[in-house]
């Protein structure tokens, strides 16, 4: 059931709002201690790696078939341990601020949540850092079966939660999954992942007059 209700529900996206994580290749390569003069990049898959790429993301494959599949798709550049290792890397940590943000908004009655398009093993490892520890529902896509901007993940998100579109607060670093956010009737808010992210979010929130009440 959805209510419709007086409490808003904020939603957070993950990467570029809450986590700060690599944004090419050749980073996620630094990162991982790999070199990146072997003469394979995603972009010269012929589209196989961003293949393998959407299955894992909405769980339609395991870690195993993920890696494995990514070592077939760079022709043996790199290993499936080298692309495990280069996936690991590739979530870096927290923004700063976040977390102490997102208790700030448990402490004014706010209500919670992170919808991202992630996977498993990115999935595990942030679960138990403190700004999802904060949220009161956390959601993926590798969960739900179903990315964004996909229209059906918000419709699921909604009824997941049980809280209208119209009362859902987004945030996001990615244009088309605010343009499907506000399509499905939310708030949606784009963050730029490359600033404040925290102060972003709290100054959306005050202007919105979300603070200081439930």
């Amino acid at each position: 059931m959805v209510s419709a209700g007086p409490g808003p529900l904020i939603c957070f996206d993950l990467g570029g709002v809450l986590v700060r994580i690599c944004r090419s290749w050749e980073e996620g390569l630094a990162r991982a201690g790999l070199d990146a003069g072997r003469g394979w990049s995603p972009a010269a898959s012929d589209g196989e790696h961003r293949r393998l790429v959407e299955a894992y993301t909405v769980g339609a494959i395991d870690d195993a078939a993920f890696f494995s599949g990514l070592e077939r798709a760079s022709g043996g550049a790199y290993s499936a341990e080298e692309f495990r290792a280069i996936h690991a890397a590739w979530i870096i940590g927290e923004y700063t601020g976040v977390a102490d943000a997102l208790l700030e908004l448990r402490g004014a009655g706010l209500t919670l949540a992170c919808l991202s398009n992630t996977n498993d093993a990115h999935w595990r490892t942030m679960l138990g850092w403190p700004a999802l520890r904060a949220l009161h529902h956390r959601h993926a896509s590798h969960l739900m079966g179903v990315a964004k901007p996909d229209p059906a993940i918000y419709d699921r998100f909604a009824r997941a939660t049980g809280v209208a579109p119209g009362r859902i607060v987004f945030f996001d670093d990615l244009d088309e999954n605010i343009a499907a956010a506000r399509a499905a009737g939310w708030d949606a808010v784009r963050v730029d992942h490359t600033g404040d992210t925290a102060a972003q979010i709290l100054g959306a929130l005050a202007e919105r007059g979300r603070l200081g009440s439930a």
